[in-house]
């Protein structure tokens, strides 16, 4: 009896430290190991987390560098991107606290195909490779949760794909600015984000020209206001409603 008092104690006890570490603590809901944190055998993978530091423009993850582990953002705003045709960058997402960056590469993959840049100071939680796949095989609710979320990047990914080849230039621009609006919001009337020109390009899959132009044409129309690089939405139902008919309407 003695024995299996102190065995149920020890469970206890790992059970206790899980929730006063950092992930327990986190207020994070998003992430996937934070809601799991209830599950004893992942408490391996919890204590052997690391937290990094970004500087803002401090690149974490290099495509084509192998593939270590996944980051999950805690706090800060990342891009991420990927080499295209003729050297070209592609911005693929942008990444909000809570997000996983480098799953792409996660698996069998074993080098990263995306490229991460830290958009501002950025505080990142990194879980290895290896002892990631080792929760994965103990814990059944943290691989059901692993599973769900690339359904759901696949299905993100593949309605972009097809709704990106079928809007003009216009309605990718606005595409672009619903999506950095949806994902960061907007402060005083601008957007919380502060972007290039290039890199609201680099995601709406055009030329910077074009997007320079295209800024003009909506402000003019008094759908946009600008103050320097800041951009903010004067009428957001209206660019809505510009793209409503290719029903691209996703949370991130």
């Amino acid at each position: 009896m003695r024995a299996g008092a102190n065995h149920i104690s020890t469970r206890i006890s790992d059970r206790s430290e899980l929730l006063d570490s950092a992930c327990g603590l986190c207020s994070n809901e998003n992430c996937l190991i934070q809601k799991n944190i209830h599950t004893s055998s992942i408490s391996k993978l919890v204590k052997a987390r690391k937290e990094i530091k970004c500087k803002k423009g401090q690149q974490f993850i290099m495509e084509g560098a192998s593939v270590t582990g996944l980051f999950f953002l805690l706090s800060g705003k990342v891009k991420v991107l990927r080499t295209g045709l003729h050297g070209k960058e592609q911005i693929v997402r942008f990444a909000s606290p809570g997000e996983i960056i480098g799953h792409r590469g996660f698996g069998t993959e074993e080098t990263y195909p995306i490229s991460a840049i830290a958009l501002v100071d950025c505080t990142l939680c990194y879980f290895s490779k290896e002892l990631l796949q080792e929760s994965l095989r103990e814990t059944p609710g943290l691989t059901y949760d692993f599973m769900l979320f690339y359904a759901n990047e696949l299905n993100r990914s593949e309605i972009r794909v097809k709704s990106l080849s079928q809007m003009t230039v216009r309605e990718r621009v606005i595409d672009t600015l619903l999506y950095i609006d949806r994902k960061f919001g907007q402060v005083n009337g601008y957007s919380s984000l502060l972007l290039s020109r290039r890199e609201y390009a680099d995601y709406a899959g055009t030329t910077e020209e074009q997007v320079i132009r295209m800024l003009s044409i909506l402000k003019k129309e008094g759908l946009l206001i600008t103050k320097g690089k800041r951009i903010g939405i004067a009428d957001i139902a209206l660019l809505k409603k510009e793209i409503s008919e290719h029903n691209f309407y996703l949370d991130s």
